[in-house]
């Protein structure tokens, strides 16, 4: 299968910065972000390492000012909270990471006395959430978008300049807003200095950006360039593995094939993403934005329509707490495969004196049980030597052969997240080398933002000229129509309301 699929091929490609992501006509190289400085890896020609160095000097430099009040706000104090605006792969990642660093005994120190938020929805609510309890004297506002023209996040943006500028004066968005994009002239009109933008390139896919200005800017303002560098060492040493382990003892290589053959072969379409940590309660969310804007494609590379199924359901839940929720149905219902992901060491460990074992051990007794439960079950035989009654041997009946995979890592600092961050991505490319795919685009996304103009224009319309819905299917129109009905007090544009929490 994988001489079939020429894998090794393709991740030469890959590495070597051919544009195997043919659709945009793009390279695909993340790996390229957290590459050592003297390392060569070329797209069109050209070294890019140089490039991703300049941009994370800049970072490192400017993190630094800000941490260390050499860089204030317009009134003189220090930024210690920052708010990063951004949605999709400009989110999730950078969230995962900050999620998982929360409680690391080095992070909590370089992190004191300061504060990282992302507001990603374009629902007010998240603006009302993000901005509560700060005071804008003392807020940083990092504004992500390679474009500058993201509809929700130049929203979200516009909304918190505007919450600066009526407590500080519009003079304040150059001292108190920076930017991650490469459009300098949309920036420079929004009021922020183009010295204070961070650039990223076409050859990084939104989801793949954690390493990037994207993730590294925010991270770095609440942790210090030195937590993140450990991070970015981490996760390349995977793509170091990736690139040149042999397939049978390469980790990301393996999972992938797992993945292939329990979607592809036995025919079971999700996978349950498990980690007994609470600091990776965002990783399920992440790699499921990975994985499924990834591989969730129709047709082959080439534009043909596939005769197979690609890409998987991905969701999770931190142990113990899924095994509250929906471990019934991976135990006795639908066969869903596992990742169960275990940490030897706790970032917070907990003994109390008269327990049996720790907190940490409890967790992990839990994590090296349940892939026992799927893999074994219980059977009528056993249930029956232990007189359980016979109306509910059935009830109490485990088929097993369930499958799942364990991963351990020896911590959870941040150069083991960074390691946990390319294993799945890389897991996710050879899944889709695999399956013959474009695991580097992501057209499905395009049809709904584009009807979403079309809304957008009609409540516009409606509200202001009084205009009926027109043009939508009668579902929608009813909808719309019912929507507008009862939002008639809904400000004018000529007004301003900000979140009154």
């Amino acid at each position: 299968m994988m001489q079939a699929a020429r894998v090794k091929e393709k991740i030469n490609r890959m590495f070597n910065g051919e544009h195997i992501n043919s659709t945009e006509n793009r390279s695909v190289l993340h790996v390229a972000l957290r590459a050592p400085r003297d390392t060569v890896i070329n797209s069109d020609g050209e070294n890019v390492v140089p490039e991703v160095w300049k941009v994370l000097d800049k970072i490192r430099d400017f993190s630094e000012r800000v941490r260390s009040g050499a860089w204030v706000g317009v009134t003189g104090k220090t930024l210690k909270d920052v708010v990063a605006i951004g949605i999709g792969g400009s989110f999730l990642g950078p969230l995962f990471v900050h999620t998982a660093l929360q409680t690391e005994a080095e992070a909590i120190e370089c992190a004191r006395g300061r504060q990282l938020r992302f507001l990603a929805n374009v629902d007010p609510i998240d603006v009302a959430r993000n901005i509560t309890g700060l005071n804008p004297e003392t807020t940083l506002v990092v504004v992500v978008s390679k474009t500058f023209t993201t509809a929700e996040t130049m929203l979200n943006a516009r909304t918190l300049r505007e919450w600066i500028s009526s407590a500080l004066g519009p003079q304040a968005v150059a001292k108190h807003m920076v930017a991650v994009s490469t459009n300098l002239k949309l920036v420079e009109q929004f009021g922020i200095d183009p010295n204070n933008a961070f650039a990223f390139w076409d050859w990084v896919g939104g989801r793949y950006s954690v390493c990037s200005a994207v993730g590294m800017l925010p991270l770095s303002l609440q942790y210090g360039f030195s937590i993140v560098e450990k991070f970015l060492k981490g996760a390349s040493s995977v793509d170091r593995h990736f690139y040149s382990a042999p397939f049978e003892k390469n980790i990301p290589v393996i999972l992938g094939l797992l993945s292939v053959w329990n979607v592809s072969f036995l025919g079971y379409p999700a996978r349950a993403i498990l980690p007994y940590s609470q600091a990776l309660e965002k990783l399920a969310p992440h790699i499921q934005q990975v994985s499924m804007e990834s591989n969730g494609k129709g047709v082959s590379i080439d534009g043909v329509p596939l005769p197979y199924q690609t890409g998987e359901i991905d969701f999770g839940e931190p142990g113990t707490n899924g095994q509250h929720s929906f471990y019934q149905l991976i135990h006795q219902g639908r066969v869903i495969p596992c990742d169960f992901i275990g940490v030897v060491k706790s970032q917070q460990p907990i003994y109390l004196k008269d327990e049996v074992v720790s907190n940490h051990d409890e967790v992990m007794s839990n994590f090296f049980a349940q892939p026992d439960a799927l893999a074994y079950g219980k059977t009528p035989e056993q249930l029956q030597k232990e007189n359980v009654p016979e109306h509910l041997v059935s009830h109490k009946t485990f088929s097993g052969n369930r499958p799942s995979l364990s991963i351990l890592l020896p911590s959870l600092n941040a150069y083991n997240i960074g390691q946990l961050l390319a294993i799945y991505e890389h897991r996710v490319a050879v899944q889709g080398f695999v399956w013959g795919i474009n695991s580097f685009d992501q057209w499905g996304v395009e049809l709904g933002k584009s009807l979403a103009t079309q809304v957008r224009k009609q409540l516009h319309a409606s509200r202001k000229k009084g205009e009926s819905v027109e043009g939508f299917n009668f579902s929608t129109k009813m909808l719309i129509t019912k929507y507008l009905e009862a939002s008639a007090d809904v400000p004018s544009d000529s007004s301003t309301l900000l979140p009154n929490i």
